[in-house]
């Protein structure tokens, strides 16, 4: 039996059987915390749409928040037999979904370059890790190694001041022309963020965005264990492909939709 028609991973049921904090993936049949997966109701066109906020009305299917996950799930057909109708589910969400996931990091760093909680540029940057006022570090996926390599030379030194053995968080999440687009400047390469809550809000996004990009449902925890947030190189290319596939037809439509 599949785990949707069980309803203890549909949110707004009578039978639901796990706690608010937790649900089972209509793939995997896993339990897993919400914060791990990803919430899907249909749309008013019959449509699988993610509801990435979890506000939006109706009943919830729930599916890890990885691509290998929900490119299953399409495949599978588990939206239209969780839901028990014919719901239409697009060859390429997966795609979209991941460009919603890097937008949704890209608010949350204008939001917090609009509180006065990020620098920008090599030596600003530098100079916020050598007064310790920064909380993370953010690189271009695309950006010089060198440049890279030397930031993250005295983020090393901040790891070896810090107690139990926390790391830095080191995020690469996206491309200089995303970070350009969220902070208003032009060829942003490196960027740190200050202390505020909304640059925890921007951290709480990447590890997600990453998390959906590396994590398959075995793996999901290693993706991101422990604070530095990145993406290795070759994963980098192929998101780059995966971004040009996209239909931003289906995008557009989803972003609307939450909002």
């Amino acid at each position: 039996m599949l785990a949707a028609e069980t309803g203890a991973d549909l949110d707004d049921g009578p039978r639901a059987k796990t706690p608010a904090t937790e649900r089972m993936c209509a793939v995997t049949r896993q339990v897993r915390p919400t914060g791990e997966l990803i919430r899907f109701v249909v749309g008013p066109t019959g449509e699988a749409v993610a509801d990435l906020k979890r506000k939006l009305p109706g009943r919830g299917l729930w599916v890890t928040a990885s691509r290998e996950m929900v490119t299953q799930a399409v495949r599978r057909r588990v939206f239209a037999k969780g839901f028990r109708r014919d719901v239409k589910a697009p060859a390429d969400l997966a795609d979209a979904i991941e460009r919603l996931l890097a937008r949704s990091a890209q608010d949350a760093l204008a939001i917090a370059a609009k509180a006065g909680q990020v620098v920008c540029g090599f030596g600003k940057v530098e100079t916020a890790l050598k007064s310790r006022e920064a909380v993370a570090v953010i690189h271009a996926t695309d950006g010089a190694a060198d440049g890279i390599r030397k930031l993250d030379g005295l983020c090393r030194q901040i790891d070896e001041d810090a107690t139990a053995g926390r790391k830095f968080p080191r995020i690469a999440a996206l491309s200089s022309a995303e970070l350009d687009l969220a902070l208003g400047r032009s060829n942003v390469i490196h960027a740190a963020l200050l202390a505020g809550s909304a640059g925890q809000t921007f951290l709480s996004r990447c590890q997600i965005l990453v998390r959906y990009r590396l994590a398959d449902d075995g793996n999901a925890d290693a993706a991101t264990a422990g604070t530095p947030i990145d993406t290795p190189k070759d994963a980098a290319d192929q998101d780059a492909a995966d971004e040009v596939r996209a239909n931003a037809h289906n995008v557009e439509r989803l972003g609307l939709l939450n909002g």
